[in-house]
């Protein structure tokens, strides 16, 4: 097997780096949550010493972490 056939397993996986771009956070701050292993973090891959998360992973944790203000019902405080 080589190098481009085993592309495909790993072809859909993002390092720190990209993961942390893609949910707007710092890398230290994905470390400083795995370290601590925060409860509500997003899912990752570990392979050897490398850390990865896919794409539909950070997005259903970005999606489960949505919160949405009450409806205003036209009265102000």
């Amino acid at each position: 097997m080589t190098a481009t056939e085993a592309a495909p397993i790993t072809s859909d996986l993002l390092d720190e780096s990209q993961a942390a771009q893609y949910c707007h956070l710092s890398k230290k701050t994905l470390q400083a949550w795995r370290s601590a292993r925060i409860e509500n973090q997003p899912p990752f891959v570990k392979l050897g010493r490398r850390v990865f998360y896919r794409p539909s992973d950070l997005d259903g944790w970005i999606k489960a972490n949505t919160h949405h203000s009450p409806t205003s019902n036209g009265s102000v405080l």
